[in-house]
């Protein structure tokens, strides 16, 4: 069984695949300071909970936009899992399509365009990854990377609009009953929740217009599920699309 780790500034998942399938999925908060032993003594706690033993997993693969995380993640797959993980950016990389924009591009964004391609073959389409970033990657009707749009997060801006200001609490992100709110707490959020159904709305129009060509929308990351439903342009929340985009590049890259 293959083992997809994709570690992003917020978390780190951890992704299970029996062939195709993904049977396990487990997250944690990304920390350049735990250790090898910590990983291993999490996951094995998790695998036991869900039926498995570490002993199931025969290949590893890594997608990291976090180098500080990297080390240990390695040695949790060479030590505990007896597997010499696959590294995104490895000189063995494979990701089978094209790349059209200057490097660096983010391993989770490559990861997100392979998915789709994958889940949506010869359709283009734009994925919008909430994470700590929320951003929008294009991807043309052979599967290829085309660019995209980089905003801040959601959470990023509710600790911005809390730390920056003197009287405005912290808040998580909510859908209110009204756009038009009538407390402080209520106004917020408003603000954030319908500002960035407004910001995904617009983006996603400005790249449809420009590419030129009937696009569909797709949705991931953690903050996915509190949108869906609130605006009509995004057509499908995958939450897996990254985990089967790293999935799919391992097997390009070990022939597997």
């Amino acid at each position: 069984m293959l083992l997809a780790i994709s570690a992003d500034n917020t978390n780190v998942k951890f992704a299970l695949f029996d062939g195709e399938t993904v049977i396990g999925e487990w997250r944690q908060h990304t920390s350049a300071f735990r250790t090898a032993d910590e990983h291993a003594v999490w996951l094995s706690q998790l695998f036991n909970l869900s039926g498995f033993d570490l002993a199931v997993v025969t290949d590893t693969v890594i997608a990291s936009v976090v180098p500080q995380a990297l080390f240990n993640l390695r040695r949790l797959c060479s030590y505990y899992l007896k597997s010499e993980p696959l590294v995104l950016g490895d000189e063995e990389t494979n990701f089978g399509i094209a790349v059209h924009a200057r490097p660096p591009v983010g391993a989770d964004r490559i990861c997100n365009t392979v998915g789709a391609g994958l889940l949506y073959p010869g359709q283009p389409a734009v994925v919008v990854d909430f994470g700590t970033a929320t951003t929008f990657d294009v991807v043309d009707e052979q599967g290829d990377y085309r660019g995209g749009v980089i905003a801040p997060g959601i959470n990023l801006s509710l600790e911005a609009l809390h730390n920056a200001t003197a009287l405005l609490p912290r808040i998580v992100v909510a859908r209110p009953d009204k756009v038009i709110g009538t407390d402080t707490v209520a106004c917020m959020h408003s603000g954030v929740f319908w500002g960035y159904v407004g910001l995904i709305e617009g983006i996603v129009t400005r790249i449809r217009d420009e590419f030129g060509k009937p696009m569909i929308a797709l949705s991931t990351g953690g903050l996915a599920p509190v949108f869906e439903g609130a605006t009509h342009v995004i057509e499908a929340n995958v939450p897996d699309i990254t985990s089967r985009g790293l999935r799919e590049i391992y097997r390009r890259s070990r022939g597997v």
